[in-house]
């Protein structure tokens, strides 16, 4: 079930309106970060002297540009923590174009869904992101500790959130708050391993850019068939 609804969100990438959210959500990451590295380099500058004399060496004059370079990998390694809440926040802002475009293809037939309000969008999404970021700021103490395990933990802790999130944004447009957080107690292991598989590309640079297409398209067919094997209510 999760490996099937994974496969038709990536063999729906080619699809207009996927490709026009992806594009936005890249260019908006990108310039996140490029915007994030400016501002870096240009702190490093402001810190740090042209020259520095250091005991038994003398006036050196490369400590500027070795911290500039420096701030590349350190970059880097920031995205896959960071990329978990700004593609969470992403995902939650343009979820309901994603979906659209899924049950259009693949659900011919349903109404309409309500379009949630932008404020709550907004809302969920600047929530969701301090959720993430004080997680990963706390499991940042235990990953030294973590050993090999490390990326199992990142994407143990990850695909918990991810998988929380994603479902009840794809349940809430079709059941409202209480239905899904109803369906999502009931399939939580399930949920979990689908956000799992969420969060393992987050941990490679630029493939994580398209994890919420990917996130948002999966989690709606995995909502479309745990809610036909929801029983009917009499």
């Amino acid at each position: 079930m999760i490996l099937d609804s994974f496969l038709k969100a990536l063999g729906q990438l080619g699809d207009g309106r996927f490709q026009r959210v992806l594009w936005m959500g890249i260019g908006l990451t990108l310039g996140l970060f490029v915007a994030a590295f400016v501002a870096l380099r240009r702190t490093i500058g402001w810190l740090v002297p042209d020259a520095v004399t250091l005991p038994w060496i003398g006036e050196v004059h490369w400590v500027e540009r070795a911290l500039e370079l420096g701030a590349i990998p350190v970059m880097l390694l920031a995205s896959v923590f960071l990329m978990v809440p700004v593609a969470s926040a992403f995902c939650g802002l343009f979820l309901d174009d994603v979906a659209e475009a899924v049950e259009d293809r693949h659900y011919p037939g349903l109404p309409p869904a309500p379009r949630i309000p932008i404020s709550t969008q907004i809302w969920d999404a600047i929530r969701f992101f301090g959720t993430v970021v004080l997680v990963n700021l706390l499991a940042l103490l235990i990953y030294p500790f973590s050993g090999p395990f490390a990326p199992i933990l990142f994407w143990v802790v990850n695909g918990y959130l991810l998988g929380r999130e994603y479902f009840t944004l794809a349940a809430m447009r079709r059941l409202g708050p209480d239905g899904a957080r109803a369906l999502r107690s009931r399939h939580s292991g399930t949920i979990w391993l689908a956000g799992a598989l969420m969060a393992a590309p987050l941990s490679v640079p630029i493939v994580n850019l398209l994890v919420p297409v990917l996130g948002a398209a999966t989690f709606t067919h995995l909502f479309h068939r745990l809610q036909a094997r929801a029983p009917s209510r009499p």
